[in-house]
């Protein structure tokens, strides 16, 4: 197989595989009254704003979280104080569950990229809950590994793609783009530095990217460029361009 064509083919997998990166809890049968219901004492609620930090890097490990509602980031920093994106999380999927591992500090910061609503899940809780209810345990196990091939998908089209593919996939993800069929979704307006962050370029690329998406009609802004963002199927179209 010639490279392009193998580069091409490469782009294609990866656009099938947005949306359905990470299976949901839901689809699984265990929606989050029953399994709040099923963990029981040690679980509380916690409401955050775009931009709030849950937790950071070098906190106790103690508690992993449920994500009910909203989207957040993951960031590291490393030694010489140089901050990196490693990914991003959405409704039904768990963040901080390295602490089940063992782990006594954290390894990340998880920031909310908008309104957030999560379940805290204190570590022995959880523990106490995966070893006495099979079907948690192995909905929990699915769910990590849905997980994962997520995360190895953003870091695969991180290395292979170019920024203005890889923000064409991001925004996808971000919508959802497949799911129940859907051809459009609006999501809530993420600023262009944020976006700058998440893809790995400068805030004036994905401003020239942006604007290039809603001229060729693959997106539209909501109230003026002020409101959320709608995306389109068609956007399908970038990752899928030589």
């Amino acid at each position: 197989m010639s490279p392009k064509l193998h580069r091409r083919t490469e782009g294609l997998a990866l656009a099938k595989r947005v949306p359905n990166a990470c299976e949901k809890i839901t689809s699984l049968g265990l929606n989050f009254r029953p399994f709040h219901d099923r963990i029981g004492d040690g679980v509380t609620i916690l409401d955050c704003k775009p931009k709030e930090t849950i937790f950071s890097q070098g906190d106790p490990s103690d508690c992993i979280f449920f994500i009910q509602k909203g989207k957040v980031k993951l960031t590291v920093v490393s030694t010489r104080g140089r901050e990196a994106i490693v990914g991003v999380l959405g409704a039904n999927e768990f963040v901080g569950d390295q602490c089940l591992a063992g782990q006594r500090f954290r390894e990340m910061t998880v920031t909310a990229v908008e309104d957030c609503s999560l379940a805290r899940i204190e570590r022995v809780a959880m523990l106490r809950s995966l070893r006495e209810d099979s079907e948690l345990s192995m909905t929990f196990v699915s769910c990590l590994l849905s997980q994962n091939l997520h995360l190895l998908d953003e870091l695969v089209d991180h290395f292979f793609n170019h920024s203005e593919k890889r923000l064409a996939r991001l925004l996808l993800s971000q919508a959802h783009y497949g799911k129940d069929r859907k051809t459009e979704e609006v999501i809530p307006k993420i600023d262009q530095e944020t976006l700058a962050e998440m893809v790995g370029t400068t805030r004036g690329r994905i401003s020239f990217f942006m604007n290039k998406f809603r001229k060729q009609g693959f997106i539209d802004y909501e109230n003026d460029y002020k409101g959320s963002l709608r995306v389109h199927s068609s956007l399908l179209n970038v990752i899928l361009r030589d």
